[in-house]
């Protein structure tokens, strides 16, 4: 959760960075030269500067002022030269600036601890422990870079079991791969493949546990499907067109279709986006329902979220069984870290459970196999 620092004084000195280097700025980062945009004039290694987000991407490599659309992002002190950091060098890389008063308090956790801990949204760690995976399991992270659920799978089952992760860029899954060496978690096996083709059509015998795999192979199945992200925050500059947006649809449930096909009867599978659409969310949990006559709606447990959406059809008790984490749920203060040193634990922690990413969980669980269903 952030908290916004008032009456932070602006520098003369200005630095100007990428939308992208922005939002990792707001996230607890320190700017690093390849996000530096601009850069005044006689900035020199030392200075106390003020650092911008160029959120509609205006300003030009190397420009001396910038009197764009920017957003203020909080004071640091250069680590460079403005003629260090713009003379050419394409391999020059580090801390440009280093933020001492960014506009929100939001700690970087990057290199702490990285054996023991990988950082996640409060949303994303919530639905590991919804799947439930337990020891000795075969698990299957459908859409799983760059790791993060898949490792903490695999920590739930005490590394005990098989936890297969797929996905289909392969510098994604060497990601993957090296998060689960770092963790020392052995039961994880990332392949680089396409999860719709995850499905083995051919029965004559399995491929020694490398995708394609046979049908009802799999105790749980996490499918965190590609989506719009529109959920995702902080994100200051979007770029999405009507068309991306409306494309997810049918890809995830391309995917939805492999994986029930794949989870074994009695299984769990876990459908989550980190988007806030109907028609990715609620829409798609009332198309599977009709689909699938085989899965039942589950309870998840814990229970962090707000309840369904209205408007896919769905009744009062399944809204209750989905998660929706809304970030427009929460009225949008200026917050000062000061104005809540009197607040309740309460009240804190229903702040903590509101204020992150926008997300969706829902819990499914397969009665029959979907051959009977065929009957």
């Amino acid at each position: 959760m952030n908290f916004r620092r008032k009456n932070i004084k602006q520098q003369p000195c200005e630095v100007i960075v990428g939308a992208q280097c922005g939002n990792a700025v707001l996230r607890g980062a320190h700017v690093y030269v390849p996000g530096i945009v601009s850069a005044s004039k006689f900035m020199k290694g030392g200075d106390d500067v003020s650092v911008y987000s160029d959120i509609k991407g205006k300003c030009k490599k190397g420009a001396k002022e910038f009197d764009g659309t920017k957003i203020f992002l909080g004071n640091g002190i250069s680590e460079l030269s403005r003629k260090e950091i713009f003379s050419g060098l394409p391999e020059l890389k580090g801390v440009g600036v280093r933020m001492t008063e960014p506009v929100y308090l939001s700690p970087s956790f990057d290199n702490v601890l990285p054996n023991y801990l990988f950082l996640q949204n409060l949303p994303s760690a919530v639905v590991s422990h919804v799947l439930d995976p337990q020891p000795g399991e075969k698990i299957l992270d459908l859409c799983a870079a760059p790791g993060g659920k898949t490792t903490h799978i695999a920590a739930l089952m005490h590394d005990q079991g098989e936890v297969i992760a797929l996905d289909k860029i392969s510098n994604k899954v060497e990601k993957i791969k090296q998060n689960a060496l770092l963790l020392g978690l052995n039961s994880i096996r990332a392949f680089c493949f396409d999860g719709t083709k995850a499905l083995k059509l051919d029965m004559v015998k399995d491929t020694d546990g490398e995708p394609p795999f046979l049908p009802e192979s799999f105790d749980r199945i996490l499918l965190d499907a590609p989506c719009s992200g529109m959920g995702q925050r902080p994100n200051m500059a979007c770029t999405w067109t009507l068309k991306e947006v409306m494309s997810y649809q049918p890809l995830q449930r391309k995917l939805f279709t492999v994986a029930v096909e794949l989870l074994r009867p009695g299984g769990v599978l876990v459908y989550s986006t980190c988007t806030v659409t109907l028609a990715e969310n609620e829409e798609q949990v009332a198309w599977a329902l009709e689909t699938f006559p085989s899965l039942q709606l589950q309870h998840q447990d814990p229970q962090v979220g707000g309840e369904g959406m209205l408007g896919a059809g769905l009744s009062p008790e399944q809204l209750k069984r989905l998660q929706r984490f809304d970030p427009s749920a929460v009225r949008s203060l200026d917050r000062d870290i000061d104005s809540l040193r009197d607040a309740s634990i309460e009240d804190l922690v229903w702040l903590a459970n509101k204020d992150c990413i926008g997300f969706f969980i829902a819990k499914f669980v397969k009665c029959k196999s979907t051959q009977e269903e065929d009957l």
